[in-house]
């Protein structure tokens, strides 16, 4: 049984078809990347299995239970997190107060706070500006606290959406490592990212999306080797 199941989901903004049939799954353990262009559907295939929207046909398992006609705050509760395109932390709380966010739906305080040392320990740089504004961090700094706030909800199924935008290239570096990390530490990984060659470097499989639909699927190493992707979407001729 797969972790997290996409099943045929067709999604709209108004009258406007934005997911044509999508199917994916994400087994346990796994890291799995959705790649594609911009426009491609990629966000609003998480925001669909997040609950930010809701599909007109097909289904979303987690581990069995079908969740796509839940709403938002109790799917994240039963175990997907994601850390969003554009960070979109709190600005005018501190480091510690967004990472307590992370963990609003829980009650378990020993386990709370357990996954705070560990962020913390993740991302020393947090620890470190723990009572400072989050609107005050850099971008890194802010990818990283947006990353370590979906940890704190304890997710079964991690959602990364564009993990690396916007970042210098040693920062990206920093963000993969820690994305290898935790799939080692046992976390099972869905990741949106426009840095391909980066993507199917970290993941074991992946899906190709355009125009709403799903044209390619495979393992990441086959991936990188065929003809299209390489064209497309690692610039090469």
């Amino acid at each position: 049984m797969a972790m997290l199941e996409v099943k045929d989901i067709h999604a709209y903004y108004g009258h406007i078809h934005a997911l044509k049939g999508i199917s994916l799954e994400v087994d346990k353990g796994e890291i799995v990347t959705l790649i594609g262009a911009n426009g491609a559907g990629k966000t609003t295939t998480l925001k669909t299995i997040s609950g930010l929207m809701h599909p007109r046909q097909g289904e979303i398992w987690l581990e069995g239970e079908r969740i796509d006609h839940l709403p938002p705050h109790v799917i994240a509760g039963k175990g997907i997190g994601q850390s969003p395109e554009g960070r979109k932390i709190f600005g005018a709380l501190t480091v510690r107060e967004n990472l307590e966010m992370g963990a609003y739906a829980r009650r378990d305080k020993e386990g709370i706070a357990r996954d705070l040392d560990f962020v913390f320990t993740l991302f020393p740089r947090l620890k470190e500006r723990a009572g400072q504004l989050g609107g005050t961090l850099s971008g890194g700094e802010q990818q990283m606290l947006a990353m370590g706030r979906a940890l704190m909800a304890h997710p079964r199924v991690l959602m990364l959406d564009e993990p690396s935008m916007g970042l210098a290239p040693v920062l990206v570096e920093a963000i993969f490592e820690t994305i290898q990390k935790l799939n080692q530490e046992g976390t099972t990984i869905l990741l949106i990212e426009q840095n391909a060659a980066k993507a199917l470097q970290v993941a074991q499989r992946g899906y190709v999306i355009q125009t709403g639909q799903i044209v390619l699927h495979d393992s990441a190493a086959n991936l990188r080797q065929n003809e299209m992707v390489r064209k497309a979407y690692l610039g090469e001729s």
